[in-house]
């Protein structure tokens, strides 16, 4: 089986600080990494790159087997992010918005594909309630619908159940897990509720100010750092 995407000595500065050095990973389907650092690590610099937003100053990515470089429109097609930090437009509705990003995709049937996505995450009954009116936690569900929509084969997610209740947590970590076992989903997220992230990652990224310290399956690193728990690793690499 050949990676869905492989990362090759990734590096990034910003003037004279290394913010990404030499970062490598592989993704597999179905595998659910979870990246892992304390602030300023740059979890959230390296998704920025996976997504091209920002160039890395070398180093190599491939989805697919594909240079990322070289193909990165037609790649982008099969990956989605969703963020706790993304605005949508405040004075469109739900509905609208999403109708936005399917005429993006060239999504066809969209409202069928709308109002299973809205059905999915739970919005339905406000899919005619302006953007602006959502609390944080349904702004937070409107950006994962949003990720969905183009049924994508990698997911990126920075702090994807911040701002949701308990009960709506359990309910999307349950979604992931289903969407990466029958989907062959892979996904790739950044979370601080290390007791939630240990429920559904099977890898992880030990990042401190741009360095790996750590990569592997979960149950290998445990064994290797001799702890039971994610926040046992946490506390024993980073602290």
């Amino acid at each position: 089986m050949y990676p869905i995407l492989k990362v090759e000595n990734l590096i990034k500065k910003y003037g004279n600080k290394i913010v990404l050095s030499g970062i490598s990973f592989e993704l597999y389907p179905s595998d659910i990494l979870g990246i892992i650092g304390p602030n300023g690590a740059g979890k959230s610099t390296l998704l920025y790159v996976l997504l091209g937003v920002v160039s890395p100053d070398s180093g190599k990515i491939y989805y697919f087997g594909e240079d990322f470089l070289k193909n990165r429109n037609q790649i982008l097609y099969k990956v989605s992010f969703a963020s706790q930090y993304i605005s949508l437009p405040y004075s469109l509705t739900i509905e609208e918005n999403l109708k936005v990003f399917a005429h993006l995709y060239e999504i066809l049937e969209v409202d069928k594909k709308i109002d299973e996505l809205l059905n999915l995450f739970r919005l339905f009954n406000k899919k005619k309630t302006l953007t602006r009116t959502l609390s944080s936690g349904e702004m937070m569900r409107l950006n994962l619908a949003r990720a969905f929509l183009n049924d994508p084969a990698i997911l990126l997610l920075d702090e994807p159940t911040a701002g949701l209740d308990p009960e709506y947590i359990k309910y999307i970590r349950d979604l992931f897990k289903e969407f990466s076992q029958k989907r062959k989903l892979s996904i790739i997220l950044t979370s601080h509720q290390l007791g939630e992230l240990e429920k559904i990652i099977t890898k992880v990224l030990l990042l401190k100010e741009g360095k790996t310290l750590a990569y592997g399956d979960l149950t290998e690193l445990f064994q290797k750092f001799r702890v039971s728990t994610l926040e046992e690793l946490y506390f024993k690499v980073f602290v």
